[in-house]
């Protein structure tokens, strides 16, 4: 036979792949079908149907007066809604033209639950206006008794027939309202023409009692047919019937997702067994082929021993030059994190000293000797101390003195609390300046919401000192910008040593010229630019990208650790800094451009 000899190693192991990654597809297809999402579907649409059938009860329960109040007819509402969310959750049908009928199904469901809706917000207006009318009813016709017996003579005995007639319009009225017909409305609208009209002005109490209770009268009529119509109209409402439609969709999705899964398992049966048949193939090729091999191995054993004694000997030289060059790499990378570390912890310690020679020097000028001073003066005349506060000239003057004393001491003391303030912000930058440096061993950065403008200020701030002393105006470009989630402190540590930078370019400029502007821009809702730009000493073209290499400076008192760990800083949260000049004596850009983590800039 000679198929064997005719395929390939590599063209059978193809031939395997392609067959199991069809099997896979078919297997992945069969297991798609799920009759659980159905029948879950189906279950929630008879839910809903039952809802709807409930919710027309309780408007009829709401008509005859079981229900007292209308809640009934608010709950069904958001249980129908939060039902119709979970079927819409469970996705819509593959098929276009069943995916087209879903959705004008939902469509004319949701047109059909407004109708009935609005339908029953009338329903429950009318109802409560007729409900209204009801309930007074007997009380109009009891006021129009009590008035014609509360009348004497012949006048009383004029007024039976009118109590006669109030009667029948209550029964009619009660009547008409459990069976509305036409001939009993005819009847009652009679009865309310026979009943006498007022008898002249001004009227009399049981004049305004007719009055009442016929307007009651004519609302229950008018009412009592709108209410009916509104009924109709409720139950006319096709939900059950988009419902149904829904169903029908459903249903022919159904039958068309257990065919196909059919089929699918068809195909599956199909290639298993042609698979099959490939690897009883590829087992016969390896009985043949073991053979082969014994005998390539045997003659490979021999080759092996001495080979293995040469790889050994070559892997004891390896190791010990790896060995080697780990301790120097590591020497070396430890080296580069401690200059980094002193160099930045060095720009921060600027604004440590600062901050508390600035304490220092209020400490030593305090207003506290003053209060020893008064103390001191309250404590000589102890023994007369009222005349002294009355009478004597310095007395009199003492009270002013401890007021303003005491405001001055606040405003020391909040002046020194604030310096404090920032020397311990100082303080925690120093060690998130040590936390960054060892996030480059492999340490994960922390993400958190920053307003640049702030953190602008703070590298200003730590600066303060040298900024001022050298005269260098400082021009903010910030505008309005949100919140955005950046590494605070790696962020900060490329601020502080940029403005660093651009302090020393313009050391040698005259005063006027000495111009440090910061920008901020955000190039869309996922990126952010940073500008930092000197009016300094300028950037040779040939070292716009070497400034940025370790070791690297133009300086004579450099040592070119500060850009280098700005851009180690930039890489690691997933940016980067560049350098632009126009040539020596032109000044200088860095631009920082950073990816925003977490989420989207949103003002």
């Amino acid at each position: 036979m000679n198929l064997p000899r005719q395929l390939s190693w590599p063209t059978m192991l193809g031939l395997t792949l392609v067959f199991a990654a069809v099997l896979l597809f078919l297997y992945i297809k069969t297991q798609a079908y799920d009759p659980a999402n159905y029948f879950e579907k189906v279950a929630l649409l008879r839910q809903i149907k039952q809802l709807d059938a409930q919710w027309e009860l309780d408007v009829l329960k709401s008509k005859i007066g079981l229900n007292q109040s209308y809640d009934p007819l608010v709950n069904p509402l958001s249980n129908l809604h939060r039902l119709y969310e979970q079927v819409a959750t469970l996705g819509t049908p593959l098929t276009r033209d069943d995916a087209r009928a879903w959705s004008d199904s939902r469509v004319a469901y949701q047109q059909a639950i407004e109708e009935k809706t609005r339908l029953i917000e009338h329903f429950k207006s009318h109802s409560a206006v007729l409900r209204n009318s009801l309930a007074f009813l007997p009380t109009a016709a009891d006021d129009i008794h009590r008035l014609i017996e509360q009348t004497q003579g012949s006048e009383r005995r004029a007024l039976t027939p009118v109590a006669g007639e109030v009667n029948k319009l209550l029964l009619a009225s009660m009547r008409y309202n459990q069976t509305t017909a036409a001939d009993l409305a005819a009847e009652i609208t009679a009865g309310l023409e026979r009943l006498p009209r007022g008898r002249g002005q001004p009227a009399s109490a049981l004049d305004n009692a007719l009055d009442i209770f016929k307007t009651h009268v004519r609302t229950l009529l008018r009412e009592q047919s709108v209410v009916n119509g509104l009924l109709n109209s409720i139950a006319a409402v096709p939900v059950a019937a988009r419902i149904d439609d829904l169903n029908e969709v459903l249903s022919r999705e159904q039958l068309l997702a257990s065919a196909q899964a059919q089929q699918y398992r068809q195909y599956l049966l199909t290639f298993s067994a042609v698979l099959a048949g490939l690897l009883l193939y590829v087992a016969n090729r390896l009985v043949r082929s073991y053979a082969v091999i014994n005998r390539v191995n045997k003659a490979l054993q021999g080759a092996n021993e001495s080979l293995e004694q040469r790889v050994q000997e070559r892997t004891r030289e390896l190791r010990e030059t790896q060995s080697e060059l780990v301790s120097t790499a590591r020497q070396a990378g430890m080296a580069e994190i401690a200059s980094n570390v002193l160099h930045n912890v060095g720009n921060v310690l600027n604004s440590v000293n600062v901050s508390a020679d600035l304490v220092s020097r209020k400490v030593r000028g305090s207003k506290a000797q003053g209060l020893a001073k008064a103390v001191q003066l309250i404590n000589e005349h102890s023994s007369d101390l009222g005349d002294f506060m009355t009478l004597d000239e310095k007395g009199k003057l003492l009270p002013g003195y401890l007021n303003q004393l005491v405001a001055a001491l606040a405003s020391e003391q909040q002046g020194i609390v604030e310096e404090l303030a920032q020397l311990t912000k100082s303080i925690d930058h120093i060690k998130e300046i040590v936390a960054t440096q060892q996030s480059y061993a492999g340490a994960s950065s922390l993400v958190e919401p920053v307003q640049i403008t702030d953190l602008f200020e703070d590298a200003l701030r730590i600066h303060a000192g040298a900024l001022i002393r050298q005269q260098i105006r400082v021009i903010k470009e910030y505008g309005e910008l949100p919140l955005l989630w950046l590494d605070k402190h790696r962020l900060l540590l490329i601020l502080v040593n940029l403005i660093s930078n651009a302090k020393q370019a313009m050391a040698g400029l005259d005063e006027q010229l000495r111009a440090l502007t910061l920008s901020v821009k955000l190039l869309d809702p996922r990126n952010v630019r940073i500008c930092v730009q000197d009016q300094g000493e300028g950037i040779a073209p040939e070292n716009l990208t070497r400034i940025f290499a370790h070791g690297f400076t133009t300086r004579q008192d450099g040592h070119g650790f500060g850009l280098h760990s700005c851009v180690l800083a930039a890489k690691e949260m997933g940016g980067s800094l560049t350098a632009h000049s126009d040539g020596a004596g032109k000044g200088a850009t860095f631009t920082l451009e950073l990816p925003l983590q977490g989420q989207e800039a949103t003002p």
